[in-house]
């Protein structure tokens, strides 16, 4: 597929956006910072990821705390919090957790220059730090965003897996950060789950010969699952030896319990038929209710805002396939799966929260990026000069609305 050479009026606009794009990046960085620049406040960062860990400074050590159940969480990121809470600084933190976001937020950047061009990447990344719920884990002391990155660039490590013709080092780098994923928060076994299942799949389909073997294809997911699982195992170590139960509070033994986080949350319908009095139509629009309604510090409308262009813009970006590279569509797909079958896991929770979907959030914005790329390109095509130009003017304020109603949020 060949690019056509740009004009030099096409340079100078991709010049003048590239300066435009870095500069509302760097406002909006710069903004976050400032916002964060006051104690933390929020219940959850008070009463868990900072009470914790300032109770192991004090006891000089990590032990068991039976009354409070999240101390059996896993602790990836609440590690991190105890070198400045032993300054006695508990503002840092939200610096270390908002790094997480600028760093899922390079990765964007780093795949989307890779795969279309600077600019696309940096929208890209702008799109990303700038959506509402990310602004708010940004600037509280949380571990979702942690979660993000680690998901994030175990899936794409996959991808990249694939790209390299099946090395194995991607394989293990994304099975490490995977199970870094699980370390940070329980939602990271839901990706675990998903990507062992994806890796015997994905290498029967595209490996070509080398999968002729039923147990060389098991074996890429079994090298995946074990390695997840050893990067994740101290915590798995220490909850068993505390509970007999390494994933503890999820279960109470091995097979299951007779009250469990799981069992409370096993008809979410139900509780929002009792608890928030809504009807069955009201509940079927779950899945796109909680792009368009979202409310801070509310649960009935998910406790944060998404934004509504990360369920439209993904649709354009699988129109007309058969311009595209294989490897291209290869990872649009896994991309798109793997957002549908995690929303579909964490959907079945009682109290359906923004922040519990946000790992599928940076799949979004690549594919919402995808989109507009592929928009655009059929826009540009030769025939009527004033309808391509409707069209083209119509997307670019799309974009724009889209990152407008993100800045609303802030500003």
């Amino acid at each position: 597929m060949e690019v056509p050479e740009k004009t030099e009026t096409g340079r100078r606009f991709d010049h003048f956006l590239t300066v435009v794009l870095i500069g509302l990046t760097f406002l909006l960085i710069f903004s976050i910072i400032v916002l964060s620049c006051v104690p933390p406040v929020s219940k959850d960062a008070l009463v868990h990821h900072l009470a914790i860990p300032k109770l192991y400074l004090k006891n000089g050590g990590i032990h068991e705390i039976p009354s409070m159940i999240f101390s059996y969480y896993p602790m990836n990121l609440d590690m991190l919090y105890l070198i400045p809470l032993y300054f006695g600084n508990d503002i840092v933190p939200k610096f270390i957790h908002f790094s997480f976001a600028l760093l899922t937020a390079w990765l964007i950047f780093y795949y989307l220059r890779r795969r279309i061009d600077p600019n696309y990447a940096l929208g890209g990344a702008l799109f990303f730090l700038s959506i509402p719920i990310i602004v708010k884990l940004s600037i509280t002391v949380y571990v979702d965003l942690g979660l993000i990155f680690f998901t994030l660039a175990a899936l794409l490590l996959l991808l990249r897996w694939v790209e390299s013709g099946f090395k194995p080092k991607f394989l293990i780098l994304s099975a490490v950060f995977c199970g870094l994923a699980m370390g940070t928060k329980y939602n990271g076994l839901i990706t675990f789950f998903l990507l062992t299942l994806f890796i015997p799949f994905i290498y029967s389909r595209y490996a070509g010969d080398r999968a002729s073997s039923f147990f060389h294809t098991a074996g890429q997911g079994l090298l995946f699952f074990i390695l997840g699982l050893l990067v994740f195992s101290p915590w798995m170590i220490r909850n068993y030896m505390w509970t007999h139960n390494p994933i503890y509070p999820l279960y109470n033994n091995w097979f299951g319990a007779q009250e469990t986080v799981l069992n409370i949350a096993a008809n979410p319908f139900q509780f929002r038929s009792q608890v928030y009095n809504e009807n069955w139509w009201q509940m079927a629009l779950l899945p796109i209710r909680i792009f368009f309604q979202g409310q801070d510090g509310n649960p009935q409308y998910f406790d944060g805002r998404l934004n509504p262009f990360l369920l439209v813009l993904p649709c354009f970006a699988f129109f007309r396939k058969r311009d595209e590279f294989d490897a291209i569509k290869m990872e649009k797909k896994i991309l798109l799966a793997f957002s549908l079958l995690y929303f579909a896991f964490a959907f079945f929770c009682t109290n359906l929260r923004a922040r519990y979907f946000s790992a599928i959030i940076p799949p979004l914005v690549i594919l919402s990026i995808y989109g507009v790329k592929k928009m655009l390109a059929v826009l540009s095509a030769p025939p009527p000069q004033q309808l391509k130009r409707m069209g083209v003017t119509l997307i670019i304020v799309s974009t724009f609305l889209a990152l407008l109603l993100n800045s609303l949020y802030i500003f």
